[in-house]
């Protein structure tokens, strides 16, 4: 049996990690150690999980007298992104495996620390790409395995979120770049990592547009400019279009969702954390809009888009290849969507010269696509030895995956081409 250490109690990590090892991986997993900035979030975890009031609690000065009490085998980073980096690097310096929520870090400069960092050290590094073990997307690998399109020429990849989703990152903490990187690091390392893990090839360079177009005091459905304000106690939220298009005026929550139930529950207790912070305020310095383009090693070029304020989520991609094309459309959250739509993802293989093949993918339960369960499996019980591919992502998976977010947005504030290995070093300052 395993013993780990926890570094952020969020509620990812409550439900994500803690309720499954519980429950699922209790033979396979011990937790032995708790480490939060916030006191309130033991007594929140105290409450929800019982079994756990035993358990030794920590301040983040207090990490390696935790180490030292606990004698974990591998710590789980699941707190805010910005607090990741020095919780891996310790870990890697005394030797222990880390399984980090993505995005890694939030900067390539720390992603390189990381990668180094592993490099000298007898640990080493998960980062929980869960999207890759949704259905379709393994689907996807094993085609471009088998060879079905030859080698990758090019990608398209348009992704959407929808006004619910989108907007809960501007009433939250990853709507200023310090805590997450930006929204090109915090939400796009899922996608660049897919296009990466796909074409198994190393992105080189990236070239970006983008904006706040819906967001921020300039926002064009922004009731006034006024800074400060919250959705529980604002006097101008029915002339709010994003909390009227989710909420009544009787009623402060009207979908229980996990990513929107926060923003206007005001029943969370942690201290000085507010989830419902206004979508007009002046403080966010992220985009919310971006297309970019990603130059690959050998020869593969994507093209990718991402906007977080449309009306319906999913996304669309197509992958061309020297043999042949795989396409595919997937709406994501379907109770949120308010007309027909396809019940179920498929997968669409077109031959260069050919009849073309429609997959009806077999899906399994669980949170993102069904892709958490066998993520979870694969760490706490070892990989799937049916699986002849590797699947779990490591710290240079990873890196890259963090140095194209970054090269995304800095190409879109600079207006010029980011040579991915030009951030993704120990000696740029960032």
């Amino acid at each position: 049996m395993k013993r780990y250490a926890f570094c952020g109690l969020s509620n990812r990590a409550f439900g994500m990690f803690i309720g499954p090892m519980l429950e699922k991986f209790a033979s396979h997993s011990d937790i032995v150690g708790l480490l939060d900035l916030d006191p309130v979030r033991f007594d929140v975890l105290r409450e929800q999980f019982p079994q756990l009031q035993h358990i030794p609690t920590y301040m983040p000065n207090e990490f390696e007298q935790m180490i030292e009490e606990t004698k974990p085998d591998a710590i789980i980073v699941a707190g805010r992104d910005d607090t990741h980096v020095e919780y891996i690097l310790k870990a890697l310096e005394l030797d222990l495996e880390v399984i980090t929520e993505k995005p890694m870090v939030t900067t390539a400069h720390d992603a390189a620390r990381i990668i180094e960092a592993e490099s000298k050290s007898k640990g080493k590094v998960i980062v929980t790409f869960n999207y890759r073990y949704a259905p379709p997307h393994r689907k996807i690998k094993e085609l471009i395995l088998e060879g079905k399109i030859g080698r990758v020429t090019s990608i398209d990849l348009n992704w959407y979120i929808d006004t619910y989703h989108g907007a809960s990152y501007f009433k939250r903490w990853n709507r200023v770049r310090e805590s997450s990187g930006g929204l090109s690091v915090h939400k796009s390392t899922h996608h660049i990592d897919l296009i990466n893990w796909w074409v198994d090839q190393t992105p080189v360079e990236a070239f970006a547009y983008g904006a706040l177009n819906y967001y921020g005091p300039d926002g064009e459905l922004n009731p006034s400019k006024k800074d400060s304000r919250y959705c529980g106690t604002c006097d101008e939220k029915i002339k709010c279009d994003y909390y009227m298009r989710w909420t009544n005026r009787t009623e402060e929550t009207a979908a229980d969702d996990d990513h929107v139930k926060p923003s206007f529950n005001m029943g969370t207790k942690y201290t000085n954390y507010r989830q419902d912070a206004c979508i007009y305020d002046k403080e966010i310095n992220i985009e919310d809009t971006y297309v970019a383009t990603v130059k690959y090693d050998k020869g593969a070029l994507l093209s990718y888009s991402i906007n977080f304020s449309t009306p319906y989520e999913g996304y669309r991609l197509a992958i061309n290849g020297t043999k042949g094309r795989i396409e595919t459309t997937e709406f994501h959250e379907p109770s949120r969507i308010p007309f027909p739509h396809p019940a179920q993802q498929a997968v669409e293989y077109f031959p260069l010269f050919g009849s073309k093949e429609t997959i009806h993918i077999v899906q399994n339960k669980g949170g993102h696509g069904g892709g958490d369960p066998l993520l979870l499996e694969d760490i706490f019980l070892g990989n799937d030895p049916r699986r002849n591919y590797d699947i779990l992502a490591g710290a240079i998976a990873g890196g890259n995956s963090i140095a194209v977010g970054e090269a995304i947005w800095r190409s879109t504030k600079e207006n010029r081409p980011i040579k991915i290995e030009e951030i993704l070093s120990i000696h740029t300052s960032v």
